[in-house]
């Protein structure tokens, strides 16, 4: 029963601030915290996979039932994302009431959320950074300002830096390693003008990680 705890309570109210890849370690898995360095030899999960503790585990501690694995695919989205428990909850209603699969539609509102697209246009290097541009009110969406994270995007919406931000140190560097940066077949980004667009909504197929979300939804129908 210890193993199902794993990542689970200790973390589930409150946005999670310790070291990003202790997380990694925990799961056993590339979460990409912090962004593209996780795809480097200096991840530390590439020297050091030994979860926390591991050592000091009892005989039989390693053993995880259905139900805590279960749990750690969940924990494992909602870290990746940034998402707290309640709000992560929020998402899993609206995929059940949605047309279609439930595990694939959570994961799409997910990859709909504007610090994700922010992360993914090449603004920012980890969700968690994406995040902190958007809550600081450097971008607009169609127009408007927009500081909200969880806003979910949909097709035609336009994301841009509001001018003031476009003089920042840090938008001048994001302006020039945008060039080597990837951006998904859903989206859509403008180099010379820095503006992003969504081009259509995500599908399965379009989201990179490997979750298993088929368990996540195991776990909140029980």
């Amino acid at each position: 029963m210890a193993a199902e705890r794993e990542g689970g309570d200790e973390y589930k109210m409150a946005r999670y601030t310790g070291p990003v890849c202790r997380l990694c370690r925990r799961f056993g898995d590339k979460l990409m915290l912090k962004g593209e360095r996780c795809a480097t030899p200096k991840c530390p999960l590439e020297k050091r996979s030994v979860p926390p503790g591991g050592r000091s585990q009892r005989r039989g501690r390693t053993v995880i039932s259905d139900r805590g694995l279960q749990l750690r695919e969940k924990q494992k989205v909602r870290f990746s994302y940034g998402v707290l428990e309640r709000q992560f909850r929020r998402f899993f209603g609206e995929a059940k009431k949605a047309p279609g699969t439930t595990g694939e539609n959570l994961l799409i509102l997910l990859e709909r959320r504007l610090d994700n697209v922010v992360c993914r246009l090449g603004f920012a290097d980890s969700r968690a950074q994406a995040r902190q541009i958007v809550q600081h009110g450097h971008l607009t969406v169609n127009g408007q300002k927009t500081d909200i994270p969880s806003f979910l995007v949909k097709g035609g919406d336009i994301i841009k830096w509001r001018d003031a931000s476009t003089k920042t140190e840090y938008y001048k560097r994001v302006a020039e390693e945008v060039e080597a940066k990837l951006i998904p077949n859903w989206l859509s980004l403008d180099k010379e003008s820095m503006t992003g667009r969504v081009v259509n909504l995500p599908a399965k197929e379009d989201i990179e990680a490997g979750f298993n979300e088929k368990a996540v939804v195991e776990y909140y129908s029980r």
